[in-house]
């Protein structure tokens, strides 16, 4: 994972520095040396070099475990209804009817 972040490291300046063709060339290099995806290295070529090992960060929950559980509640009266449908369902079942 080392010699992966010195690699990137040190062509990620000369990628944002580039034109499209260089930028083509630094990623086919560095996908034949790395083995990740264009995409993966686009990602990695562009942000800072010491963000390239950076871990995602979860989000925080937005919701507490009730209304978790009367989610749960609510799809299993539905009989599992895709989450699309459940969101239009959800006034029916508050109103009671």
């Amino acid at each position: 994972m080392r010699a992966k972040r010195e690699i990137t490291s040190a062509l990620a300046e000369r990628y944002r520095a580039g034109g499209r063709r260089e930028k083509g060339r630094i990623l086919d290099k560095l996908c034949a040396i790395t083995g990740w995806h264009r995409k993966q290295a686009i990602w990695a070529l562009s942000v800072d070099g010491s963000s390239v090992s950076a871990v995602l960060r979860w989000r925080r929950r937005t919701y507490g475990s009730s209304i978790r559980d009367a989610l749960i509640a609510l799809w299993d009266a539905s009989d599992r209804l895709c989450s699309k449908r459940l969101v239009a369902m959800i006034p029916f079942f508050a109103s009671g009817t």
